[in-house]
């Protein structure tokens, strides 16, 4: 039996239905979703159908069918083979497979499930950078074992960081402050922002870890603005 079957077996189909009633819950699904032609026009132009076995015509169906069993087992696996391009929005019906997407994932992150936790785990350290500082990521943070899906970008990157080293201001290399130095009052508001939209509190259902860090980060700043996190 593979992980994922086992992981299956061990849920209750009440815990299934209730992760499908909430991706159909949220208020963009209505627009997402018309219906099935079976034409294959999205899994034609969809890229990561020509590299894995994905299909974003089965996920749409799969919701539309409300095969309950199906989108519980595609949003602990599929669902985080989507490049998230929306090349699928070519979909002659009008359905966007790659939203319908978006939403599995994120009640996937909302909820902890197994299958966010593996796919963000090569982000922790890009999702504290960018969280704690609001700047981009720096070459050295690119790790080719993190990041399959990036292809040989990033493991050029990686193979030269000695290039990279001699070439950049280690300001730049390390925080990337000098190339865009946020200042104090957008980062408060973009602590508000993730405290308010509850990302915060996903990141806590992943990774408690890296939550109790941005927390300790956010803390005072949030306080001073009067959104205190405890």
């Amino acid at each position: 039996m593979t992980e994922r079957a086992q992981l299956a077996s061990q849920v209750p189909d009440s815990e299934k239905e209730r992760l499908f009633n909430e991706v159909k819950a949220d208020l963009r699904f209505g627009d997402y979703l018309y219906g099935c032609y079976e034409c294959g026009i999205c899994v034609a132009v969809c890229p990561s159908a020509r590299f894995y076995d994905f299909s974003p015509r089965r996920i749409a169906q799969a919701v539309a069918r409300e095969d309950v069993e199906l989108v519980w087992e595609q949003m602990n696996g599929e669902v985080w083979e989507c490049s998230q391009c929306f090349s699928c929005l070519l979909c002659p019906r009008g359905n966007n497979p790659g939203g319908i997407i978006t939403i599995m994932r994120e009640v996937a992150v909302k909820n902890g499930l197994h299958s966010a936790q593996q796919a963000l785990e090569g982000y922790t350290r890009i999702i504290y950078k960018i969280m704690s500082t609001g700047t981009q990521v720096s070459p050295d943070m690119i790790r080719p074992e993190a990041f399959p899906d990036w292809g040989p970008t990033a493991k050029e990157t990686a193979d030269n960081l000695e290039v990279w080293r001699r070439a950049m201001p280690p300001d730049t290399m390390h925080t990337t402050s000098a190339s865009w130095e946020v200042d104090d009052k957008t980062l408060t508001e973009l602590y508000l922002i993730w405290h308010l939209s509850g990302v915060l509190d996903m990141i806590k259902a992943l990774d408690e870890s890296l939550h109790m860090i941005l927390v300790d980060v956010m803390e005072e700043k949030l306080e001073e603005a009067g959104y205190p996190l405890s």
